[in-house]
């Protein structure tokens, strides 16, 4: 496999007997960096499309690091989230949960309401090292505005969460990536002292499933 640039990857298909390993060019679903995943040798999930106008046949949506199964699909994370609210126990009374609603200048993943009104914004978390997982795997203004946006709901009476989906199962802590982007993580910081509620949860992924699991410990320098 290689991935010429953020939307593409070549990935070779293995084939049963003599029959040559085709080799197909997919579209990633995360425009993230992705750099100690998908890696030459890496085995990958693919979906197939039902779109015939596409000119990609495949979307590729996992990826193996060692044993442990990746999600990247960076659509999933909202969905997971906002498909697992009911359960969480986060918003008291839930009653409304709409998808991409804006507030200020942001548009913000999940607005909800129970007996508070609140704005959720969600992180597909992807980068592991040593157990520990990282966000973001790459400079982020758009998520640094969120922060910023959330502090801002914060203060005019709504909850806000940030939600941090780590995307695989059974991992240490999640501390943010300040080496990558070190605004980020003090504004995360930030953000958790001042009236932004910050959750980290992992997911249970299997090659056609997925869904919240645990919560993760966070860290902060």
């Amino acid at each position: 496999m290689d991935r010429p640039n953020r939307f593409i990857a070549n990935v070779r298909i293995k084939c049963e007997g003599d029959v040559p390993d085709p080799v197909v060019r997919c579209h990633v679903k995360n425009t993230g960096r992705c750099r100690e995943i998908l890696v030459e040798g890496s085995r990958v999930i693919l979906e197939e499309s039902n779109n015939p106008e596409r000119k990609t046949r495949y979307d590729l949506i996992a990826v193996y690091k060692g044993d442990r199964l990746i999600n990247i699909d960076s659509q999933v994370p909202n969905a997971v989230v906002a498909e697992s609210l009911p359960s969480l126990g986060l918003i008291g009374g839930l009653k409304i949960i709409r998808r991409e609603v804006t507030y200020g200048n942001s548009r913000f993943d999940i607005y909800a309401e129970g007996y508070r009104k609140c704005f959720i914004e969600v992180k597909g978390v992807t980068l592991e090292k040593d157990g520990v997982v990282l966000f973001p795997d790459a400079p982020t203004e758009r998520g640094l505005k969120h922060i910023h946006e959330l502090e801002m709901a914060a203060k005019d009476g709504y909850d806000a969460y940030i939600i941090l989906l780590v995307q695989m199962s059974d991992v240490r802590y999640f501390i943010p990536n300040y080496e990558t982007h070190r605004e980020f993580g003090e504004a995360l910081e930030h953000a958790s002292k001042n009236g932004v509620i910050v959750k980290a949860y992992d997911c249970i992924i299997t090659e056609d499933f997925i869904t919240i699991g645990k919560p993760v410990e966070i860290r902060f320098r």
